[in-house]
């Protein structure tokens, strides 16, 4: 790039911001892809494997190790969890915040109750990924035909398998409550939710929002759980005004 008649100087990924992305239960890298494939010019993004631990403390920990002195933190779920346990332990390091179709809140009562069977399924060896029965709840039911949106979903699930897939849920039982750290978050702070999401309905992505001064609330209509993978150039248009911001 060209300043003021200055010599030109092409950035390098190691110039760039960094930007690490959390992606939630049974999800990878893949996650991301529309992000990761048009946002690299903005930032040097990667992406934190978050099957290796059985709680949220290690799982920061782990992603903190990795990690440069200070970046952008994008979670989705499971991520968003993560990334408020990152905040706790570090929050001199992180520059910005993206929280996607994520909770403050801690499980309730009935929501505990499904983990635990579902926990109780996989230990014995009934790991299923995400079967037809389970795809209402993480996407739109407009898009349960789109076969590739489908296959997609559920490779993810197979990538992260029965192991990790027991792992995260242990991590996501134990989990604390979030909404006392919301009022200390002081960094730019995006939210992005899905008007139709099931498993974590918009109310819980307004009241992230309304807890963290100054913070942008996004809710996308006609999108479940996955707004990434559901609304991809909405997502990685915000991330791109968030990270510029």
């Amino acid at each position: 790039m060209t300043i003021a008649g200055q010599k030109t100087v092409a950035l390098t990924m190691s110039d760039l911001p960094p930007l690490i992305m959390l992606p939630g239960l049974l999800c990878n890298r893949n996650l991301w892809a529309h992000s990761l494939d048009n946002l690299s010019h903005q930032a040097n993004m990667q992406v934190a494997d978050l099957s290796g631990h059985e709680s949220v403390e290690d799982l920061a920990k782990a992603v903190l190790e990795m990690a440069p002195p200070t970046f952008a933190l994008a979670g989705l779920s499971m991520g968003g969890y993560v990334a408020f346990e990152i905040w706790r332990q570090a929050p001199e390091r992180v520059e910005r915040l993206a929280l996607m179709n994520t909770s403050a809140r801690p499980d309730t009562a009935e929501q505990t109750k499904q983990r635990k069977a579902l926990l109780s399924l996989a230990e014995i060896g009934k790991f299923k990924g995400v079967t037809p029965r389970l795809l209402p709840l993480l996407i739109h039911e407009s898009r349960l035909d789109d076969t590739l949106l489908t296959a997609q979903v559920t490779a993810m699930a197979e990538d992260i398998g029965r192991e990790g897939f027991v792992r995260q849920q242990k991590a996501v039982l134990a989990r604390p409550d979030s909404r006392p750290t919301l009022p200390t978050i002081d960094c730019p702070v995006l939210v992005i939710g899905g008007a139709d999401d099931q498993l974590t309905p918009p109310d819980l992505q307004r009241e992230i929002a309304s807890e963290i001064s100054g913070s942008r609330l996004e809710i996308l209509g006609s999108c479940g759980h996955l707004a990434p993978m559901e609304h991809p150039e909405f997502v990685t248009s915000a991330l791109a005004e968030w990270l510029a911001a």
